[in-house]
C-alpha cells in the first residue's frame, strides 16, 4: 500500500550513555546498547501505528560505524518505509548529537554539529493480526 498513512512515520528517542555501560578500553560502549535503543524506539512506533508494543523480530542489516562512548547523547530513529498486512519494515540509525570532552575537564562535553552517524539497521515489526 502506497498510501498507507503509516509510511514514513518516524519516532526518535534521545538518552544519555552513562559511564557504567562503558565495557571497553577508552570508554566504549558495545554495539548491543544501540540495538536495544532501537527496540525501545520500534516498541512506541509499533503503539503509534498500529496500538499495540508489536515483536521487534529481526534485523536484516546492521552496521556500526562509528563507535558509542560513554558519555555520548545518543538519538536513535526508526522509520516505517513497507507495510505489509502483520509486518512492518523499518530504517534505524542513530547518531551521537553530544559527545563529553575530558580534555576540557572532567565534566566537560560539547553538542556534535552535525551529529554523527554511529549505526544503521533495517529491522522487521510483526504486530497481531488485527481484531
Amino acid at each position: 500500500m502506497t498510501d498507507d498513512p503509516r509510511l514514513g512515520l518516524t519516532v526518535t528517542h534521545r538518552r544519555y550513555v552513562p559511564y557504567a555501560h562503558a565495557h571497553y578500553g577508552g570508554d566504549l560502549v558495545d554495539g548491543a546498547y544501540t540495538l536495544g535503543l532501537f527496540g525501545d524506539v520500534a516498541t512506541e512506533l509499533a503503539i503509534r501505528a498500529d496500538g499495540d508494543e508489536g515483536l521487534l523480530a529481526g534485523y536484516s542489516s546492521v552496521s556500526f560505524l562509528a563507535p558509542v562512548q560513554a558519555g555520548d547523547v545518543l538519538e536513535a530513529s526508526c522509520e516505517v518505509v513497507r507495510v505489509g498486512r502483520r509486518s512492518r519494515e523499518l530504517r534505524c540509525w542513530a547518531e551521537v548529537v553530544a559527545r563529553a570532552d575530558p580534555a576540557r575537564g572532567a565534566s566537560a562535553a560539547r553538542v556534535l554539529d552535525p551529529p554523527l552517524r554511529v549505526v544503521e539497521a533495517t529491522a522487521t515489526l510483526v504486530v497481531p493480526a488485527a481484531r
